[in-house]
């Protein structure tokens, strides 16, 4: 059922004017009513009509990316494809054409950011959205994800998901573009098995996200299948999806367990954080200390040495979200597709040096 203002009133226990007051803000309103209403309205999630209000319906030109950390090239590359399906090439005239204005929506990584602009979306009747990279895994916050979503979908918003698994409970995606994080980690962790590694610590992302526990799935499911898994925690660190963790957790992992002749890091970015800790201990990589990421972001084959590392398509990927959300492209069949992770082998990993 429709929300209307005066249902937002009520809620709020104002007249409707202050509520129009509050959202057209043309009018001096005090602090407690003003944050009375605007909770109201998130509340029962008010969408405010535009000018357009006979065509209360129908969606707008607007187009929400929504991303952890543009900053963060694993985010910006996806981002950056899916705006140029979703921008279109145009005629060069400047006239709008079947266009949509893609805007990047910079969450940092806060599940309430997420949601509040799930809000703002469905309030200007986005044409699409597109979620990129992985999930929070927190019933609470599935279950408010599952109905913002549903109220979008129910919009005629078109919703993809890029990098993100399938959300439990609702079918108002219009396809879920999910990267193979456990198999490409399985690959690379029986790549340094193969090399003779025995001694592996992992420096993890996040506890509670799917791309970090899918990651640290696979390797421990080769360490598994190769008779070394044992007290796994004591070789495992987690921390942020950045360079100062990397660093962190592998001078924990080092003074922890000194035997270790390699580390897998969580993505490239805290790969590198990994190497400057091993370096700073006096040690060489790979001689000393074999070092392997994941994502194959830009810079991983221009470190020193080299990044082993897996390859994400991630401009690909950002590049078929993109076309999905516009309706350029057939959905895959249940909405679903698995996208493959094909290992990078460089000069950052080699065989344990015996002494």
């Amino acid at each position: 059922m429709t929300v209307t203002l005066a249902d937002v009133a009520a809620r709020a226990r104002v007249s409707p004017a202050t509520v129009s007051r509050v959202l057209n803000g043309n009018y001096p309103v005090a602090s407690s009513t003003r944050e009375r209403v605007l909770r109201a309205v998130d509340d029962l999630d008010y969408v405010l009509n535009g000018p357009a209000s006979s065509l209360a319906a129908a969606t707008s030109d607007l187009v929400g990316i929504l991303v952890n950390d543009i900053a963060d090239p694993f985010f910006g590359i996806m981002a950056g494809a899916a705006q140029s399906e979703i921008g279109g090439p145009g005629d060069g005239s400047g006239r709008a054409g079947g266009e949509k204005l893609a805007v990047v929506c910079n969450t940092g990584g806060s599940p309430e950011r997420e949601l509040t602009y799930l809000t703002l979306l469905q309030r200007q009747r986005a044409a699409a959205v597109v979620l990129t990279g992985g999930a929070l895994e927190d019933p609470a916050h599935q279950a408010a994800m599952a109905v913002k979503l549903a109220r979008l979908a129910d919009a005629g918003t078109r919703i993809v998901f890029c990098g993100r698994p399938p959300l439990p409970g609702t079918d108002a995606v219009v396809a879920a573009l999910a990267f193979d994080n456990r198999g490409g980690a399985r690959r690379i962790t029986e790549h340094l098995i193969a090399l003779g590694h025995r001694r592996i610590g992992y420096v993890a992302g996040p506890v509670e996200r799917t791309t970090t526990r899918h990651r640290l799935e696979g390797h421990r499911e080769a360490m598994k299948a190769a008779g070394l898994y044992g007290d796994e925690e004591s070789v495992t660190v987690h921390g942020p999806y950045d360079r100062r963790s990397g660093y962190d957790a592998t001078l924990e992992l080092l003074r922890r367990e000194p035997d270790v002749t390699a580390v897998v890091a969580a993505n490239d970015t805290v790969a590198l954080g990994a190497c400057a800790a091993v370096r700073e201990r006096g040690l060489r990589i790979p001689e000393d200390i074999s070092v392997a990421g994941f994502d194959d972001l830009p810079f991983s084959v221009d470190a020193v040495p080299a990044l082993t590392t897996v390859r994400l398509p991630l401009f690909e990927a950002g590049a078929r979200a993109g076309r999905l959300a516009m309706g350029k492209e057939t959905p895959p069949p249940g909405g679903i597709a698995t996208i493959g992770a094909e290992l990078m082998e460089r000069g950052s990993t080699a065989p344990p040096r015996l002494d």
